[in-house]
């Protein structure tokens, strides 16, 4: 089966939470109703029930639950778990009840307590302000000290058998990694593409491949590579390599004959956002591939972004990526 289909039926099986906070807008209650009527997740659309099934008009979610967070008997709890949490950083108990008051805050605190697995967000709102509840009490797995964005790419084959799945980091948050943090986003994307099924074999690249240049780029690169290799040495991981000879196995029996992962890459660590960001721009325009994300990682629990530009088909993958996530 192709990835779609896998996905789908991963998330069936799993059958999680999901709250949508942004439900005044209808590409989110389009996609809502056709995660209901997949079965892909359970969902949880937070505001007033009468005004979201007036504006979803013959949309059926009917199997949603729906959440007014002025009414809610979650209001108060999660407010003072709120203060509690960040009272140490000078947050008084007034401020608390107005952020709690806030959909992103309110489905965020949902996550943090169970009651959801996961929240996706970002439709209308921009992707600080989707993070920044899960920064402030989600907080970051351990060992992960920075967010990174991955992008699920998947390229058309001649049959879902043989369509390629790529996984692209980091294209959302990060402008300049540190060494240490681009060895953190090869780690977290090799554990997302371990959760979808696929033994990562990870790719650093850069403008050059193996010693065949010097400089700075190339040196911080490997420096790179060599943190994610002593955290994680069970993991294919290889650098600093070109693009053509992370997938092309000709070129890379050329360049990195030794190479267990050049000509195989499946996972792709690009240097800084601008490589990344143009990078997934670029595939998916000109290679006419499904790209889904972005997929936060390294938080505790799932909160994941969407563009402001989404699509129904969209905010659907996304919810069901979410309903995977760990």
């Amino acid at each position: 089966m192709g990835f779609s289909a896998v996905l789908l039926n991963r998330a069936r099986a799993l059958k999680r939470v999901v709250v949508l906070p942004e439900s005044d807008d209808e590409r989110v209650l389009k996609a809502a109703s056709k995660v209901l009527e997949i079965d892909g997740a359970k969902i949880i659309l937070l505001g007033k029930k009468d005004e979201i099934l007036a504006r979803g008009g013959s949309l059926d979610l009917s199997g949603a639950e729906f959440i007014d967070i002025s009414t809610s008997e979650y209001f108060d709890d999660f407010a003072s778990t709120l203060f509690e949490l960040r009272k140490a950083k000078g947050m008084s108990k007034d401020e608390a009840k107005e952020l709690i008051s806030r959909p992103e805050y309110f489905g965020t605190m949902l996550v943090y307590k169970g009651i959801a697995h996961a929240m996706v967000s970002g439709a209308k709102t921009t992707t600080a302000d989707t993070i920044r509840p899960a920064l402030q009490f989600v907080k970051m797995k351990d060992g992960i000290s920075t967010v990174s964005g991955a992008y699920v790419m998947v390229l058309e084959g001649q049959s879902e058998k043989n369509e390629r799945v790529w996984f692209f980091a980091d294209c959302a948050i990060t402008p300049r990694p540190s060494a240490g943090q681009l060895a953190g986003f090869a780690l977290s994307t090799a554990k997302t593409a371990k959760s979808f099924g696929y033994e990562p074999k990870v790719a650093f690249l850069s403008y050059s491949t193996g010693d065949s240049a010097k400089g700075e780029m190339i040196d911080f690169v490997k420096e790179a590579l060599e943190i994610a290799q002593k955290a994680a040495p069970d993991i294919a991981m290889d650098g600093p390599m070109q693009f053509d000879a992370a997938v092309d196995s000709k070129v890379a029996k050329s360049k990195m004959p030794n190479s267990k992962v050049a000509g195989q890459a499946n996972v792709f660590i690009f240097p800084d956002l601008n490589c990344g960001n143009i990078t997934y721009k670029a595939v998916q325009r000109s290679a006419n591939a499904l790209a889904i994300g972005p997929i936060l990682q390294g938080l505790k629990k799932p909160v994941n972004d969407l563009s402001r530009g989404c699509s129904v088909d969209d905010i659907v993958n996304t919810v069901l990526i979410s309903a995977l996530q760990e």
